[in-house]
């Protein structure tokens, strides 16, 4: 049983570091039993790894066929942004009204070194990668500190959705900067106990992503040929 599971874990951690890294392309139809054959385990473990992949939204899982990667859609984008603000507008408001304890002190200095390194990371050759790493780093922060399991799991579940919006708004121009001033503005009224400025803040962060979209969307259909 434990061989078991370390093949499943080994052929999990194989595939998302390629799809993360880009070695498999959104787009394509990947075989089960190729995948197993280069990785050197049976399909069993893999056809658990490719389920729980599926679970975690890395990938769709076409029957009988393979697995593709999954691709965002507006539908994802849009429900994982509601989900997000539902979760992290709660945290919010819970972490503004309790009192300040040493636990409390502790996620402002970790959330304080999140925004420092994703200021530090603009400098960097890999300065998006990096960035969207502490970015998540920081929102992450919020989310674990409820110590609430379904909060978490729903929170990891969303995160390859999150990855993809991410991506698609940070490559518009002045939005890392953008980003980087709204966790500052956040974080400063989280520390000066505002809740109502600081559930304001999170929520036109998040939302962001979805009126860019929609801008983009609206632009494109204004053009004429």
């Amino acid at each position: 049983m434990k061989e078991k599971s370390f093949l499943q874990t080994q052929a999990y951690d194989s595939i998302k570091n390629s799809i993360l890294s880009g070695g498999l392309e959104p787009g394509r139809l990947y075989s089960e039993t190729k995948l197993s054959a280069q990785i050197g385990i049976s399909r069993t473990p893999m056809r658990e790894a490719l389920q729980c992949l599926s679970q975690d939204g890395y990938i769709t899982i076409i029957p009988s066929k393979g697995f593709m990667i999954r691709q965002l859609n507006e539908k994802d984008m849009k429900d994982s942004i509601e989900i997000r603000c539902a979760i992290e507008g709660f945290c919010t408001n819970q972490i503004a009204s309790q009192a300040h304890t040493e636990k409390k002190q502790q996620l402002y200095h970790s959330l304080e070194q999140s925004l420092l390194s994703m200021e530090s990371s603009l400098n960097k050759e890999d300065k998006l990668e990096s960035f969207i790493h502490y970015d998540h780093q920081f929102h992450l922060l919020l989310v674990n500190y409820m110590e609430n399991d379904e909060f978490n799991q729903i929170f990891q579940r969303l995160l390859y959705l999150i990855r993809l919006t991410s991506q698609d708004a940070l490559a518009v121009k002045g939005r890392i900067q953008g980003t980087v001033d709204e966790h500052r503005q956040y974080l400063d009224a989280l520390k000066a106990g505002d809740g109502p400025k600081a559930y304001q803040i999170m929520i036109h962060h998040l939302m962001m992503p979805l009126k860019i979209h929609e801008k983009e969307t609206h632009s494109a259909g204004d053009v004429r040929i």
